[in-house]
């Protein structure tokens, strides 16, 4: 009986090609089966969709009125077999070939059925920059292929080289194995031109699946767009899938992009639109004017993949939430310091200077570039992983600069060849080698460190294969690794920071500043996967680069982390964009983007906000440490009790009126960098939630000193209040940085559980996270530190510290606000970033409307 109900549901699973699921039912009472077997088809279908939803991985919120049909691939399909097999040819290993399974599974299940007369769905999906999105979307391609999708138009990028490397992918992975199956509109070096007779594509005869790779360009799409129009009595039976890449890009910034793909929508009665993006700051998130294009129906948050180099393992990043600062590293000892002072010399200071601009191979850029050398030819005697070496140069938009650099680095790189036979030269080399090996140890990455004197051969032929190319929009060499091995280093702008792929990537020199978040997350091609060279890759950038990355590590983890919890807590993809736009991270991308004042709107509630960044100068820092003396004196007063632990270096200062903590955040000074601490925007919280909701308005105040005592460098909030300074040593920088200091983390989780009752010393973050809703489900936490001006790092450490060497002692400050009891309250503000100062270049999208882009 029960292989007979097997055989009877794979007719139905049969049918799901053809019909919908409760038209393939119908199908079967027509054929007479019985109402018991029918239910236990339905049943069965319904355990089957269950689990198809339930998958841990990855993460899912959708409109709960979808309807899930598909249930995975059959033995008769074609496309999604065939990439399977190509990428366990190409080494993948099982858990990430399953891993890819399920996520192209999942979003393959939140599209309509191809049979339904008529659907015009949004989605979005968001994951890492350079972590296999293309991958991952060629993989539903072909499993909505392998259903019965049949036109399949792929936005790739802006740029002629990403779109041209897009459509050789898909040609690789879906057109190749099965010829016979596709019919394509475009090649790699053909964009969309309109064709003779539509009917030969979409016409009942022919049963080939269509591919379409285009750029997101006015005037491509619009030759499309007519296309499609005249081609429309056609495509009413046309289930169409559009594949959205870098959705985040001129999708929503143009005023032409946005219309044409929404006109190219509404030519197709049956159309799913599919947004894929790795900027968690993406317009589609967060901008309301981009409704049209929102994924109202589903967003999915796709899993970091296994050996991923993200932003924080390189940059580090500061302790979120719940997490003990100990277990949150510096990031690993890859990135150098390009000094301010050789910034002029590789990228013109003004628009101005740029005509005649000549570039200087600066010490910093000539380091960068050897050991580029070194570590190709490591690579080579490694002689496994991608068999490709690439140099990313990046200092300007502007193809004038790029140019400019053409001759010097040739030159370079012919003295360098014939200074191979110079002692002196290979001494120098190899004192270089050995610095950056003894830096990165090559048996943190389970590599092993390669030798300079094996290396050393290699180099004359690492040098004499190594090309110089200029890949801009109006250079004719582009950057080809589909005919054998490329060592190359690439100089280059707009072309080279968003979606194209760089292979091999080992080494960026990188100086560019954007005024965007997600602009500069996407510029980081350095992001991706490095099997067998985890060990080599090293970034030159500017200290301050170096920082906003760390800072974008930071609001990366804690963007994505938020993600998670609010698809668990949203009910519609319409809630989570509400959730999201009040996230305090998102006012900073909110305002870089726009350059100007924007309102932004910021909710605290169940937040722990702390300082890091902090000025050196006397003045600025006896000024905070004035607020807090005049807090800690009036809490003294107004307060219901003080506690005094001496012998932890604490004092608590319970039941504090909410006015004394306004008056100090009011007088207290964030430093300008920390725009997520902003003092009126926490003081309207504060007040917002006294006066709406009836918390907030006490507060305890808690000063964490040494533990030691007051022996030990004392200092005095208070008569009767003085504890030993901590010490706090400030984020290595190898420029000068006069009157800034990052510290990176000031609160561990047990200050947050200062003022609490009872042993707390062993609790997690959600256990203390709910003792203060028990004990104190409407007060603040105010935490005040006094931190030594020398705080030397501890030896015993590794890590990327110095001294702090403040010109005074530094007051820290971290506040912990109590989780909301029903709706939270947000509180707005014209923001701006102050972008004074930094020469800014920001992505053009004019050339988008010209016909030759």
């Amino acid at each position: 009986m029960t292989d007979e109900f097997d055989g009877m549901y794979d007719t139905f699973k049969a049918l799901l090609d053809t019909f919908t699921p409760a038209d393939s039912i119908k199908r079967l009472e027509q054929f007479g089966i019985g109402p018991d077997v029918i239910q236990q088809i339905r049943d069965r279908h319904e355990r089957d969709a269950i689990r198809v939803r339930e998958l841990e991985e990855p993460h899912v919120v959708e409109d709960g009125t979808r309807e899930t049909w598909y249930t995975g691939s059959q033995p008769k399909d074609k496309c999604w077999p065939a990439i399977e097999a190509l990428l366990r040819k190409d080494g993948w290993p099982e858990p990430a070939v399953k891993s890819l399974d399920d996520s192209s599974y999942r979003i393959v299940s939140l599209l309509n059925h191809p049979r339904e007369r008529a659907f015009s769905t949004r989605g979005l999906v968001v994951g890492y920059v350079q972590s296999g999105k293309t991958t991952n979307f060629t993989s539903v391609v072909a499993k909505a292929a392998d259903r019965g999708y049949k036109l399949f138009i792929v936005l790739a990028g802006v740029h002629n080289g990403l779109r041209r490397q897009t459509q050789a992918r898909l040609i690789q992975q879906l057109v190749e194995p099965n010829p016979t199956l596709w019919s394509q509109l475009t090649g790699p070096d053909k964009d969309f031109t309109p064709q003779e007779n539509p009917a030969s594509y979409f016409g009942k005869s022919n049963k080939t699946h269509v591919l379409c790779v285009v750029k997101k360009n006015a005037a491509v799409l619009r030759k499309l767009a007519r296309w499609l129009d005249q081609a429309s009595e056609y495509l009413q039976d046309c289930p169409a899938l559009i594949i959205d890449d870098e959705a985040d890009q001129a999708t929503v910034a143009t005023k032409s992009i946005n219309p044409l793909i929404l006109s190219i929508m509404e030519s197709l009665p049956k159309c799913a639109y599919l947004g894929y993006t790795a900027s968690p700051f993406a317009n589609l998130l967060i901008d309301p004017s981009a409704e049209d294009l929102y994924p109202k129906d589903f967003v999915v948050n796709l899993p970091k993949p296994t050996g991923h180099f993200g932003t924080e393992v390189l940059f580090g990043r500061y302790a979120l939430d719940g997490e003990d600062p100990e277990q949150v590293d510096d990031g690993h000892d890859m990135i150098r310091s390009i000094p301010e002072e050789d910034v002029p010399y590789v990228r013109p200071a003004t628009k101005a200077d740029v005509d005649g601009f000549e570039p200087v191979i600066t010490d910093s850029l000539r380091e960068a570039v050897e050991y580029f050398w070194l570590a190709t030819a490591a690579r080579r005697v490694r002689d496994r992983g991608n068999p490709h070496n690439t140099m990313l140069i990046h200092t300007s938009v502007n193809t004038a600069v790029h140019n400019s650099f053409e001759w010097p680095l040739e030159r370079l790189r012919d003295r360098s060849a014939e200074a191979l036979a110079d002692p002196d030269f290979v001494a120098r080399l190899r004192g270089l080698w050995d610095r950056e090996t003894a830096r990165v140890a090559a048996d943190e990455f389970h590599e092993t460190k390669v030798a300079f004197d094996r290396l050393l051969p290699e180099l004359p032929g690492v040098l004499a294969s190594c090309r110089i190319i200029m890949d801009n929009s109006s250079s004719e060499a582009r950057l080809d690794y589909e005919n054998g091995p490329v060592v190359a280093i690439a100089v280059g702008g707009n072309t080279l920071s968003r979606g194209l792929t760089l292979e091999g990537l080992s080494v960026s020199y990188f100086v560019r500043s954007v005024s965007a978040y997600d602009t500069l997350l996407q510029m980081g091609r350095w992001f991706g996967f490095r099997n067998g060279y985890a060990d080599l890759p090293r970034i030159w950038m500017t200290d301050e680069l170096a920082g906003w990355f760390r800072h974008i590590a930071t609001v990366e983890t804690e963007m994505r982390r938020d993600i998670d919890v609010y698809m668990t807590e949203a009910e519609t993809p319409l809630t989570f964009a509400v959730r999201l736009r009040t996230h305090p991270a998102m006012r900073v991308t909110a305002a870089a983007k726009m350059r100007g004042a924007v309102m932004a709107a910021s909710s605290y509630g169940g937040k722990r906000v702390q300082t890091h960044y902090f000025h050196t100068n006397a003045e600025w820092l006896r000024g905070n440490l004035a607020a807090a003396r005049t807090l800690v004196t009036a809490a003294k007063t107004h307060s219901v009790r003080m506690e005094e632990r001496p012998e932890d270096g604490r004092y608590i200062l319970r039941d504090v009126p909410h006015e004394l903590v306004t008056d100090f955040l009011a007088s207290y000074q964030f430093h300008e960098k920390s725009q997520e601490n902003d003092g009126d925007l926490i003081t309207g919280y504060i007040r917002k939630r006294v006066r709406t909701a009836g918390s907030l308005g006490r507060w305890n105040i808690a000063i964490v000193g040494h533990p030691r005592g007051t022996e030990d460098k004392p200092l005095t909030f208070a008569e009767g209040v003085t504890v030993g300074r901590i010490s706090r040593a400030r984020v290595t920088t190898t420029s000068p940085t006069p009157d800034f200091a990052d510290i990176k983390t000031l609160m561990s989780r047990r200050d947050a559980a200062v003022d609490l009752v009872g042993d707390t010393a062993k609790l997690a973050e959600q256990e203390i996270k709910a003792e203060r809703m028990r004990q104190f489900p409407d007060h603040g936490l105010l935490v005040l530190y006094p931190i030594d001006k020398v705080s030397t790092p501890d030896p015993s450490k590794q890590q990327r510290r110095e001294p702090l060497n403040a010109e005074e002692h530094v007051i820290g400050v971290g506040l912990v606000f109590p989780e909301p009891r029903g709706l939270d309250s947000t509180v707005e503000k014209y923001i701006s970033a102050d972008l004074s100062g930094i020469q800014i270049e920001d992505e053009d999208y004019s050339f988008l409307d010209g016909e030759g882009a």
